[in-house]
């Protein structure tokens, strides 16, 4: 995607240094900083301290992660250090399962390879691979997607499309086109009138400062909420669909994503909106029923809810909004029931948020 009239992707391995680079989201929409990766740890950081984050990201930095240890560790690549460097990984973040299932797939054929001379390039070939699968896998829920929104601005006399949508699932969180926003810049590109509701998401702000710079750097129209307002904006007839990307779905159709998904699909459903959900198929744990009860929910740092990172004067600084030590419980996320959602758009199509529904896309 275009920055600055600059076409980047959220990760990208740099060949004239051969490093991996990664956008520093923490400091986004403030400053535009990209940062090296150039061991494991520096991959394990990245995703635990979301510089990078978003599930299918998650997954392809996890990548490159293993990738980066093995050049590291060139004399001492055996199955215990793969599987020491796997779960070390894994460890990072527990809630999205991207990240888990791309390094059980990697760390199979690299043990099975373990004594090819080639098991650097092997490593980075594999890592390669998936960053092209995701890029393609968002392309695609772009195009099923669009044809949602499209359908819905022929039936309402091709009036503008309002569109609501929590945290951000855009390109920043899949290297490329993104998956709940991946429709919306379809949609724009082919001349359709949209205009995105952006709820600011709290306690991170992914929605004000990355959701919101995504989309203004597209040119797409929005206007970002605080996010007790989507509710209100359902009754008065302002918005006609909500698109959330997920950062786990159970087999079943349950979804996790980013806290308070769950209170806008509540809202949508008692206004008969439609509530969608768009994830690509390695989002989905098929090891997984009953989101609610089995889905690990990340507790994070309690600094997150008391301190807001803020502009002033040209200079990022950190502010207390709340009495100092107070105690505070910070939720990473929350699972949507199957049974809210309308349909989940997937790089193989569009289904129902069930088991059935699911299956029929993989066979």
């Amino acid at each position: 995607m275009l920055v600055n009239g600059e076409s980047y992707q959220s990760i990208w391995y740099d060949r004239d240094n051969g490093k991996v680079t990664v956008i520093d989201q923490r400091k986004l929409p403030f400053n535009f900083n990209t940062i090296q990766l150039h061991t494991i740890e520096d991959v394990f950081w990245s995703i635990k301290e979301m510089v990078v984050r978003g599930a299918p990201l998650i997954g392809v930095t996890a990548a490159y992660g293993l990738y980066l240890a093995i050049k590291c560790n060139r004399n001492v690549i055996t199955p215990d250090f793969l599987t020491k460097s796997a779960n070390y990984l894994k460890s990072a973040r527990p809630t999205a399962v991207n990240l888990e299932k791309i390094i059980d797939e990697i760390i199979l054929k690299l043990i099975n390879n373990i004594s090819h001379k080639n098991i650097e390039s092997i490593a980075f070939n594999l890592a390669q691979q998936i960053e092209l699968k995701e890029i393609d896998n968002c392309s695609k829920i772009g195009d099923f997607g669009l044809s949602i929104i499209d359908n819905l601005y022929k039936q309402n006399s091709k009036r503008t499309i309002n569109i609501l949508t929590h945290c951000n699932a855009g390109w920043l969180a899949s290297v490329d086109w993104g998956m709940a926003l991946s429709p919306i810049y379809k949609a724009f590109e082919k001349g359709i009138k949209v205009h995105v509701w952006v709820d600011e998401t709290r306690p991170r702000n992914q929605g004000a400062r990355l959701t919101a710079w995504e989309l203004q750097k597209a040119g797409v129209p929005h206007t970002v909420i605080p996010d007790n307002t989507g509710g209100h904006l359902m009754q008065q007839g302002m918005v006609d669909m909500v698109i959330v990307g997920s950062d786990r779905t159970t087999k079943n159709g349950d979804v996790a994503n980013k806290i308070g998904t769950y209170l806008k699909a509540l809202a949508a459903y008692d206004n008969s909106i439609p509530f969608y959900v768009a994830l690509p198929l390695s989002s989905i744990d098929f090891n997984m029923v009953d989101g609610v009860k089995n889905i690990p929910i990340e507790k994070r740092d309690d600094d997150e809810i008391r301190i807001m990172e803020c502009m002033i004067d040209n200079e990022i600084k950190d502010a207390l909004i709340m009495p100092k030590n107070t105690n505070v419980a910070n939720y990473g996320f929350d699972v949507t029931p199957a049974r809210l959602i309308s349909a989940l758009i997937t790089e193989k199509g569009v289904c129902k948020a069930n088991e059935n529904s699911i299956s029929k896309l993989f066979s």
